[in-house]
Formats: C-alpha cells, structure tokens, sequence
C-alpha cells in the first residue's frame, strides 16, 4: 500500500479539498454561531457538485467510495469541524449500522432519509454514573411488555439528540446472560412520551449538542429492536472500529491545517530583527509536529488497510487512537504557541480546536483502556509462545 494518496483519489479529494478551504472554512464564524441557513446553503452545493454522503454505499444514495478511498477523503474532509456536516457524511457510521442490521421497516424509515440529510441520527452509550470505560456496567434497561419495549435509564453525551429523530440506546435487556451478550440496541424516536433531554452540556465551553437525556417508561414497538437481541455489543464494535479510523484521519486534517498556520506565521512574524523561522527553537516546533503528525498518519493508513483486508485490527486501531489525539493535542498546541497571544483568542481557529483535541482523548474510550488493551494483546502473542513480527503485521 501506498502511503501517498493514489492518482485514482486525487480528483475527488482535491475537490473536496477546495470545498473546504473556499467554502466551509471562510463561512465557519457563522456555523459556529449555529446559522442553519448557511449550514443547508453549503449541503445544497455539496449536493449539486457530486461531493455530497462520499463514504455511503451507492445503493443508499451515497457517493459509493470504497473504504480506503474514504479514508484519503476524510483526511481532508477533517480540516473544520464543520465538514462531516457540510458534505452529508456525520451520519456515516449511523447509516452504516443500520445498512447492516436495520430490518426493512427500520431502513425505509430511518436509513434513506438519514443519507439524505433530512433527519439527523443520535447514539447513547455513556452514562453520567457508571464508568463508560466499562461498558459492562450499563444500567440502561429495557424489559418487553407485551410488543413493546419499556426503557428506563439515564445517559449523556448523546450528542445531536436535541436535533435528532431518533436515538439508537445501548441498554440491557437479558438478565441471565454473560455481560457481553447483555445487552441490545433500540431505536428510540425523540419525540416519544418519557424521552427527556435534561440538558445540553457544553464541552469545554464549546456547544455541540452533547445532550444529556432521561428515559422514564419510554414505550416503542418490539420492532424497534436493532439487529438480534443481546447483540449490541457486537453492533458496536462494528461500529466504533471504523468510526476510529475515520476520527483518526480527520485528525489528520486539522493537523495539517494548525500545521500550515504555525509554518505561515513563522515566516510572516518577525522578532529580534528577525523572522521566527529564523529561530532555532521554532525550527523544533516544527520538527516535532512534522515527525508526529507523519508517525500517526502512517499508522492510521496501516490500521485502515487492516481493516480494508477483513481484520478486527485491534490493536493498530487502538494505537491509532491515543497516537491520533495526542498528536493532535500537541501540534495544535504549538501552532498556538508559535502565535503568542492571538493564538488563545478566536482570530484564529485554533483555540477551538484545541479544546476539540482535548475532548479526543476521552471520547470513543479514554486512553487508559486503549493503552491497557493493546498491551495485552500484543504480550498475549508472547504467552502463547509467539511474537509480534511487525514486518509481518
């Protein structure tokens, strides 16, 4: 595999590219100050130039790329937060779930109008008091009554439910069966008795749409079941493994963009008769944030070819995933250091996506646990007499 982007990708992700940089970037003050009318402008012109739902399948509607051709995508698709929103690909991983285990009722419903855009989708795992590191713990349950679930529990950081036609709950509904066949996925509609949404709790002092959500005898049709019962967490496995990818490579992206700022800004500001790119200490600035921001795009790709060829990949995805956020962390962080003062104020983009990058550390599983786990597996190869070859992985 190729680590540079292939010739047969070039085109659509030089499009998008240009998407982003002439379209959404200019026009994020506005979407940051949550301007709808702006936002639909820009998925109208997504629609309308073939840039529009890249990484769905065809049959749904979508632009029908193959995995690792989104991934290149993604890439650059990360530069603003604003891009999976702009081009119709935020609902990917939702879409994709429900492509494989929705029933036919489920898809006609929920699935074509989600790779439209017509209605937006929400997940809700996390619960404000178990560790989510522990999925195990979930107290969310939902017992069937006749043909209805009844669900009662407590969840947040389901983020976009105040916008949201539907929740899929993560909940336990077997009660004698082994923790990791506990538990099962309902699709829940927002606007059902009992579904409160309690807040909407800012992250960072950033919004988002991070809802904090009640079920109280929440009532749906047996059918609204996802997939087989006591499967949920096999779904979300499926789901999160891709979905970290995805992250990853969009990371990338806003890399490459506090990348190219702080380069800028080393040549355009001057200090001691000076440019600072004169300065050997900022020439490390960059070295770092070159080497690191090289190191987990190399990583992510090889994770993702994994993928591609049928692996679970593990542990390359759980690499990726501290590798990921921490470099991200840090090159945003020296971007803004490069820039003094302004850098900590909205002139630029990067405060913003300095506390977006914090939050990536703890989101899809804290770091901790992807440590521990890829740990494990690889001294696992050892204990059964075995090794980790990399040159062969």
């Amino acid at each position: 595999m190729s680590f540079a982007v292939p010739d047969s990708v070039r085109p659509v992700r030089d499009a998008v590219h240009a998407f982003m940089t002439e379209r959404v970037e200019p026009a994020e003050p506005a979407l940051c100050e949550g301007d709808a009318g702006t936002l639909r402008e820009l998925q109208e012109e997504a629609k309308k130039e073939g840039l529009w739902a890249l990484g769905h399948p065809r049959e749904l509607g979508g632009g029908g790329l193959p995995f690792l051709d989104y991934v290149y995508v993604n890439e650059v698709q990360g530069r603003s937060e604003f891009g999976q929103l702009a081009l119709g690909t935020f609902t990917l991983q939702d879409s994709l779930m429900l492509h494989e285990h929705a029933s036919p009722g489920q898809r006609e419903r929920y699935l074509e109008p989600l790779v439209r855009g017509d209605i937006w989708p929400s997940f809700a795992m996390t619960e404000p008091d178990v560790s989510s590191s522990d999925p195990t713990q979930i107290r969310t349950a939902a017992v069937l009554d006749g043909g209805e679930w009844v669900v009662n529990g407590h969840k947040w950081f389901t983020t976009g439910a105040s916008r949201a036609a539907y929740t899929t709950v993560m909940c336990r509904t077997e009660q004698d069966a082994p923790p990791h066949l506990a538990f099962s996925m309902i699709l829940v509609p927002t606007d059902t008795p009992g579904y409160t949404i309690v807040r909407e709790t800012p992250v960072l002092g950033l919004g988002g749409a991070h809802c904090e959500v009640r079920y109280d005898d929440v009532r749906v049709p047996a059918a609204n079941l996802l997939g087989e019962r006591g499967h949920g967490f096999v779904i979300a496995q499926k789901r999160l493994g891709p979905g970290r990818i995805f992250h990853c490579m969009r990371w990338l992206g806003q890399a490459q963009r506090a990348f190219d700022l702080m380069c800028r800004r080393l040549h355009e500001r001057t200090a001691f008769g000076e440019p600072l790119a004169k300065k050997q200490l900022m020439r490390q600035h960059v070295f770092d944030s070159y080497t690191e921001i090289q190191s987990a795009r190399l990583l992510t790709l090889h994770a993702a070819q994994a993928v591609d060829a049928g692996s679970d990949a593990r542990v390359e995805i759980g690499a990726i995933k501290v590798v990921g956020a921490r470099m991200l962390h840090n090159v945003i962080d020296r971007a803004i250091q490069v820039y003094g003062a302004a850098g900590l104020t909205p002139d630029t983009p990067l405060d913003r996506m300095y506390r977006h990058a914090r939050a990536g550390r703890i989101y899809d599983g804290p770091d901790e646990v992807h440590i521990d786990s890829v740990g494990r597996r690889v001294l696992g190869a050892y204990a059964s007499g075995g090794s980790w070859e990399f040159g062969l992985r």
